[in-house]
């Protein structure tokens, strides 16, 4: 009989911390319907058509007990906003953050570098996380860089690297979106 080898936790987070990622502000309302909010790394698009992304949010946090059924914002932080990301993620900035106007009435922040207004779409169980994925209602896009997060530090846009930018993957870019539940009578 073989064993899988236990896994050191802070080996594996520092595993994840070497790839790199934006960072994300991810709100909603709160039961008062007041503007809730948290700091979120774990943000990954998921589908073009119909337009969904994800966020990746602890279980048993507030913010996940609120986002899972209710619209929520994924504000993906501009450079500017390493103030907003930490008030976010517990350290309260003098002012508090600022606020912009939204298209579906779910609280975003001002001076992102994208938003995304989602509808709830539905919540996957992730271990010690929820996987929430939501349906994207309305987007802004900012020409504005981006704040960045690599090995537990922050890190601004750099230089350019060879290759060439693409508009689709090269595995089958021309197919149809089929939900799932059709291939359930299979």
């Amino acid at each position: 009989m073989t064993t899988t080898p236990a896994i050191d936790p802070r080996e594996l987070r520092h595993a994840f911390g070497r790839f790199g990622t934006g960072v994300t502000v991810v709100t909603t309302r709160n039961d008062e319907g007041e503007a809730h909010g948290a700091t979120v790394s774990a943000f990954t698009a998921v589908s073009l058509d119909p337009p969904l992304a994800q966020v990746t949010l602890m279980r048993g946090s507030k913010l996940a007990d609120y986002a899972g059924g209710r619209p929520f914002a994924i504000n993906i932080l501009s450079h500017a906003q390493q103030d907003t990301c930490l008030h976010f993620a517990g350290h309260p900035m003098k002012g508090g953050p600022a606020w912009g106007s939204s298209t579906t009435g779910v609280p975003v922040l001002a001076g992102n570098a994208a938003t995304l207004e989602c509808r709830p779409w539905n919540v996957y169980d992730g271990g010690d996380h929820l996987i929430v994925v939501g349906e994207v209602a309305a987007l802004e896009i900012a020409p504005v860089p981006p704040l960045l997060f690599f090995g537990g530090k922050f890190h601004h846009l750099g230089g350019l690297v060879g290759g060439a930018p693409w508009d689709y993957c090269g595995d089958g870019h021309g197919a149809q979106f089929t939900p799932l539940r059709e291939f359930a009578s299979v």
